[in-house]
């Protein structure tokens, strides 16, 4: 207790003091400012020559705090021009999806108006159901089956691009085995090379191509379609794109829209008729011979009777 005493008795005395100078001394410098005097006016500038370059140290703080301010400045720029890019991309997303639903309502339209890929093909459209579970990991129903006439094998679309196969039929609903189940493969062809290839699902949304012969004349972005070989599928559907793949692979964005199945058309892809005799494609199958009668009993040929009366004189 005591040495606390004789600490307030001995501070306040000089915090007294210590004030008394401050106050003495900044009204020194304010009289010394105030002079108007030649001596003065040379003291006040020999004064400022020694003193002001001495507090760049003390002006170190103010420079930075500027220069914090500035970066402040221009990070609040960058922020404001990120909100704009921001604002721009959810823009061009939503012109995307409007693009998207407009193509979708394009091939609707088409496929109401009855409009044919190609003349001998027909075509049924069905509504995609709700899946219920299938052994494919990649499958979905329709809405049309025997009923409809619908066989299996029968290649099935969006309206844009080739989605599938039929793969089981029902009396009224069908299963579609879309490309990219693992166990889809089709033959495609690759435009404008023209090669030939495999297009094989691996549960993926870009299948691979597989069983190229030059797959250095094949390029990103060229055209696949359906090659037709084999009777898979009819030749000339569109199926994608090729791209290339994180993994080296050559890959195919698919056309069609795997994440807006609403319609898928059905095509009656009607198997070739066989040939049997290779002869009836230069020329007509002969008429039969007519019956003979009493008044023509001689139906032979032109030169029948002249040949055997050369062999009955041979003879």
């Amino acid at each position: 207790m005591a040495r606390e005493n004789v600490t307030h008795t001995y501070v306040r005395p000089i915090r007294r003091i210590l004030t008394g100078l401050l106050l003495l001394l900044l009204a020194g410098i304010f009289l010394l400012w105030r002079i108007d005097s030649p001596r003065v006016e040379q003291f006040r500038a020999r004064l400022t020559d020694k003193v002001v370059p001495s507090f760049e140290w003390a002006l170190a703080p103010v420079a930075a705090f500027a220069n914090m301010i500035e970066g402040y400045q221009s990070y609040q720029k960058l922020y404001r021009q990120n909100q704009e890019l921001r604002r721009e991309l959810q823009q061009m997303k939503a012109w995307k999806e409007a693009a998207l639903q407009l193509e979708q309502k394009n091939a609707k339209l088409l496929d109401l108006n009855k409009v044919r890929l190609d003349p001998k093909l027909t075509h049924v459209t069905g509504v995609v159901l709700a899946d219920s579970g299938s052994p494919f990991r990649q499958s979905v129903l329709v809405n049309v089956g025997a009923r409809d006439g619908i066989q299996d094998g029968w290649a099935t679309m969006d309206g844009i691009g080739l989605v599938g196969r039929i793969s089981g039929v029902g009396d009224r609903t069908a299963r579609v085995i879309l490309l990219t189940d693992s166990n889809s493969r089709i033959p495609v062809s690759i435009q404008p090379s023209g090669q030939r290839a495999i297009l094989a699902g691996d549960n993926s949304p870009a299948p691979p191509l597989e069983f190229l012969e030059k797959p250095e004349l094949v390029r990103p972005g060229d055209s696949v379609i359906s090659s037709g070989d084999g009777g898979v599928f009819p030749a000339g559907l569109l199926v994608g794109r090729v791209a290339q793949g994180t993994d080296g692979r050559l890959r195919v964005r698919l056309a069609a829209d795997y994440e807006r199945l609403e319609y898928l058309r059905v095509l009656r892809s009607r198997p070739v008729e066989p040939i049997t005799m290779p002869g009836m494609l230069l020329a007509p199958a002969p008429l039969p011979a007519p019956a003979p009668t009493p008044e023509n009993p001689d139906t032979s040929p032109p030169g029948t009777a002249e040949e055997d009366a050369g062999e009955g004189r041979d003879g």
